[in-house]
This record gives structure tokens, C-alpha cells and sequence, in this order.
């Protein structure tokens, strides 16, 4: 349980101490110091040239999420003319996608990054930088449900209720009906990553070249042919994916994309942006059209100047071999065509999209291979916002503050918003008071499943779901949402993907190629796609400002 001086702003030491403890009960205090040295940002990039040194140096960033933004945040400490592109018109962060249901910003939900994980310490330098306000999402009691092959439970740490009235629906061997559910869990997604030597679990969060044979073999199975090699019945893995659906979307994936999520506990003690996870990007954003901003303590005249052209979709990049000059060639919101030339580029967009982009000459045929097969995985959020707060007013399936349901529905799950979990005015946190629940977060083919038809009757089932979970009447909820929204990633035009997720033998493949520079060392890579946390803001954040230090390395030899 998170202590109540921790609910807001945490130290490092505080986090750093959450950290501990959880790796100490989870068996692996050795790991604590190989996660926090390899989630820590890179170095400055003033260690590799001085301030004011790439005057009149060009630099074009395609992308405007988290990894394009603090790219262009510490290249501009070096007074480079920077200029970003983003092909979204109307608004900035990639996926950072924070929707808000009033004008006072009072009431909003996530489409994008949810969770802020204690050990992202890359994600909290910037936080900590901007002086961004957090707060935990850990409920003091999860009391939040299970619900599954029709059966309602309340979420146990134990787990003794899934054992009692989950495990007779299932065909479980006798070994397996033996296992606590806790030991079920460890020993279907743990083993192989506690089979590995702590110096071989670092390798989870290193792009390397070659892999050692032990840890790579692990990456080239799925999370199914895992849990078959070591002997689960079918019946168990059914079992599994049906209390655990971000697991059943992951059965197909590299078994890496669990380890990593279990090596750095990427799911214990996690945080959000105060306000909403928008104001991250914001926070970049202001810096950079800021003249003179604080967060630098630098005179102003040796930052550099930065151009941020949203609504301008980059189509081509070339590298004609008598010129050493990087051209891009994009689109204006208007659809007039223009090129522009750099001396550096870093490429921030998902492969889903540069796919799309014309590149002339072709980069290395592995990269181009990785553009064409890199996965990303599909995710579909639902967001109500709610007249009143319905999961806060039944005793016995509801007054849930805060925390995840989990369901094998199609909606696979509901996250409830955090703002009642301690309240400083108990008057003001009734259940009467409205509220944005996430409705149905899924993701994998049940994401899909719910989208691709009728939006009335997407709302529906979704709605009808719901109700089913928290044992309501049908058509409870019909009156009780004032307004809703869906954000399929899947259909977003500049994302195709919500993010990447490697299939079996995709990192040893192309992690190391992916990341590479191009045309010279002229054109750098960046983003969650090509970092060794996909999916999460430390992957764009650390990949961003990592690539600012290559630059910077490159100009001055």
C-alpha cells in the first residue's frame, strides 16, 4: 500500500525507495541498480559540445510526440536552427492524446500514455524539469473486479477467489489446480526471466548488436509457446487470458514484451500528470517558442531558434549524392508541396508511417525491411463522461476509486479516474458528482472487433458491457452519459498502430539496424517504435534526447 506522503510529487528517493521495495518482494533486489542506471536519460548533450556550438547549424525533426520534442528541447541548447514537423493539425504530443470534457479542464480521460512507472527515470527528468505535478494511481484497497466466464469477483492480492471459483470452470491439470493463482501467474510469466542471470535480464533494456543465446532464444518465442514449453494445458492459458486480457492480446507477441513490463515492475506504483498527460508536451512546447525560457539557465542569445509547423506532412526524404544536405519533401495543411533541405534530420514517426514516406536512396536494406514488418499492436479506448459516478455508489460492485476492472468482454477493461482516491473535502467527492470513466480499453483484435462497425452500435455494446461488468440493468448507463468519445489507433491517420510490439524474433532482427543513423550519419532515428520501451513515454523520451547527443557527437569530429 502507497504510503499517503507519496499520493503527490514523490521524490526520487521516495520512487527510488518504491522501486527497492517492490524488486525486494519480488525476489530481484540485485536488479535495482541496472534499472534505474539503464532507464536514467542519456547525458547532457552539453558534454559533447558547448553551448551556442551549432549556430547556424539545420536540423529538421519529422514528428512532434515526446521523442521530436525533447530532441529539438536540448539540440536547441547548442543554438541550432531546428524545425519540427508534425502532419497533426490540431494538436501536439503524438500519442499523448488527453480529451477533456469542459472548458475548466476539470473533467478529462487519457486516449494515449496512461501510467507513469516509478522506474521511468528518463520520464521523470523531464517531469521534474518542467515542475509538473503527479499523482499516484495506486488505490489504497484495490477493490476494483474480475469478471470473467460470467462470473463477478472482487480483485484479491491473494487471489483465493479465483482459485475457488475460476479454476472448476477450467480443465486445469492437478498440478496446476494445486497452484495458488499468484504461483499460476509467476510461473506462466516469470520463470524465464528468473531464469536469467541478472547481468543477462539487463540485456531486456539494451539494444546491442548480438544478444547472448540465453536471452535471445526467449525473444524469439511467443508468450503462448512460453507458457506450452513449460507445460501449461491450454486450459490454463485460457484461464490465464481470461483474468488477464492484456496478456491474451500479448500471446502472439515476443515473450520480451512481458519480461520487460515484469524486469523494470512497469505496472506497480505508477503516476500521472496532475491535469492530464497533455501537459508534458505543452510544457515542451512553451519552452521551445520561449525566447528566454528558465529551464535552461543559459543567456539567450546561444540558444537556438525553433519552428514548429503542425499540419505539415513530410513525404519524402532524399539525399542526392552531390549534395551534403538532408531534403524533405512535405505537404502544407493546404496541400501545396514544398522541400526544404537540413544538415541533420531525426526521424521521430512510427514505421507505420514512414512506411508511406518516400526514401531516396533506399536506407540499409535492414531498416528498410524493419519499416515494412515492424508490428504494432492495435488498441481501441472509450472514454464516458458521466452525469454521476455510478462505480462509486454500489456497496457491493462499485465505490471503486481509482484501479482497473478486467473482463474477457470484448472491452477487456475499465479504468476508473483517480481524482476521489484522497480528498481533502470528503463534501466534494460524493458519487453524485460527474466523472470520466475509460470505458473499454483493449487492446489486439478485440480492439479491432469493436471498432470496425456502426459507432451507435459500438456505443451500445460498449454501454451493455459495462453494465454486465457491475451488475446493472440493462440501460442503466443510457441516461446517466452526458458525452463519449472513441479513439481506434488502428484508424488514427498519423499513428496506424497504438504502438509497437515485437513478434517473436523482431528485436534481435531489427532493434540494432533500427536505430541506426543514415546517409552518412545525416539522418537520425527516434521513438518508442525503436527504443527498449515501446509503448511507453521513457521509450520516445530517451530515444529523443539520445538522439540530440548523437547529432551533437557527429558535428564536432
Amino acid at each position: 500500500m502507497i504510503r499517503q506522503d507519496l499520493f503527490t510529487n514523490p521524490t526520487d528517493e521516495q520512487r527510488h525507495q518504491l522501486l527497492r521495495d517492490s524488486l525486494n518482494r519480488a525476489g530481484r533486489p540485485e536488479d535495482y541498480e541496472n534499472i534505474l542506471e539503464l532507464l536514467s536519460p542519456p547525458p547532457d548533450i552539453t558534454e559533447y559540445a558547448s553551448p551556442g556550438s551549432l549556430k547556424n547549424t539545420t536540423i529538421g525533426i519529422i514528428g512532434g510526440g515526446l521523442a521530436g520534442l525533447s530532441a529539438a528541447y536540448e539540440l536547441r541548447k547548442l543554438g541550432a536552427n531546428i524545425t519540427l514537423f508534425d502532419a497533426q493539425g490540431d494538436r501536439l504530443g503524438g500519442r499523448i492524446y488527453t480529451e477533456y470534457f469542459d472548458e475548466a479542464r476539470q473533467y478529462f480521460g487519457e486516449f494515449g500514455a496512461l501510467r507513469i512507472p516509478v522506474s521511468h527515470e528518463t520520464t521523470w527528468h523531464y517531469i521534474n524539469l518542467f515542475h509538473l505535478n503527479t499523482e499516484s494511481l495506486a488505490a489504497p484497497a484495490s477493490n476494483n473486479i474480475i469478471y470473467a466466464h460470467q462470473i463477478r469477483l472482487r480483485r484479491q492480492p491473494s487471489g483465493q477467489n479465483i482459485t475457488e471459483q475460476l479454476y472448476p470452470q477450467y480443465d486445469l491439470t492437478e498440478a496446476e489446480a494445486e497452484m495458488s493463482w499468484p504461483e499460476l501467474t509467476d510461473y506462466a510469466l516469470d520463470t524465464l526471466l528468473n531464469r536469467l542471470s541478472p547481468e543477462m535480464r539487463t540485456e531486456i533494456l539494451k539494444i546491442l548488436p548480438e544478444y547472448s543465446n540465453e536471452y535471445a532464444g526467449i525473444t524469439k518465442m511467443s508468450t503462448r509457446q512460453v507458457m506450452e514449453m513449460l507445460g501449461l494445458s491450454q486450459e490454463a492459458i485460457n484461464l490465464l487470458s481470461a483474468v488477464e486480457p492484456f496478456t491474451c492480446a500479448l500471446l502472439n507477441a515476443s515473450h520480451d514484451e512481458v519480461m520487460s513490463g515484469t524486469y523494470s515492475l512497469d505496472f506497480a506504483n505508477v503516476y500521472r500528470i496532475r491535469g492530464g498527460m497533455v501537459r508534458l508536451p505543452i510544457a515542451f512546447y512553451q519552452s521551445l517558442l520561449n525566447e528566454n525560457p528558465p529551464e535552461y539557465n543559459l543567456s539567450p542569445d546561444l540558444l537556438g531558434k525553433v519552428s514548429i509547423r503542425l499540419g505539415q506532412s513530410v513525404t519524402g526524404i532524399s539525399n542526392p549524392s552531390n549534395i551534403d544536405r538532408v531534403t524533405l519533401r512535405y505537404n502544407n495543411s493546404n496541400g501545396s508541396e514544398n522541400t526544404e533541405s537540413f544538415d541533420y534530420v531525426i526521424c521521430t514517426i512510427p514505421f507505420s508511417t514512414l512506411r508511406e514516406v518516400e526514401v531516396t536512396p533506399f536506407f540499409s536494406n535492414q531498416k528498410m525491411q524493419a519499416i515494412k514488418e515492424l508490428n504494432y499492436i492495435d488498441a481501441q479506448k472509450t472514454l464516458f463522461f458521466c452525469k454521476e459516478r455510478f462505480w462509486e455508489k454500489n456497496a457491493d460492485y462499485g465505490r471503486m476509486n481509482g484501479g482497473i476492472s478486467f473482463t474477457d468482454l470484448p472491452i477487456q477493461s475499465i479504468v476508473y479516474p483517480p481524482d476521489h482516491l484522497r480528498c481533502e473535502s470528503p463534501e466534494n467527492c460524493t458519487y453524485d458528482t460527474p466523472g470520466v470513466l475509460l470505458a473499454s480499453y483493449n487492446l489486439g483484435p478485440d480492439a479491432l472487433r469493436i471498432s470496425n462497425q456502426n459507432a451507435l452500435r459500438r456505443f451500445d455494446l460498449i454501454k451493455r458491457n459495462v453494465e454486465e461488468v457491475h451488475d446493472l440493468p440493462g440501460g442503466y448507463l443510457d441516461t446517466l452519459i452526458n458525452s463519449h468519445k472513441t479513439v481506434h489507433w488502428n484508424d488514427e491517420q498519423w499513428a496506424r498502430g497504438a504502438f509497437a510490439v515485437n513478434n517473436p524474433g523482431q528485436k534481435v532482427n531489427f532493434s540494432y539496424a533500427m536505430l541506426q543513423p543514415e546517409y552518412d550519419n545525416k539522418v537520425f532515428f527516434a521513438g518508442e517504435h525503436v527504443s527498449t520501451k515501446p509503448g511507453w513515454m521513457q521509450g520516445a523520451l530517451y530515444t529523443g534526447k539520445a538522439a540530440a547527443n548523437r547529432v551533437a557527437r557527429q558535428d564536432i569530429r
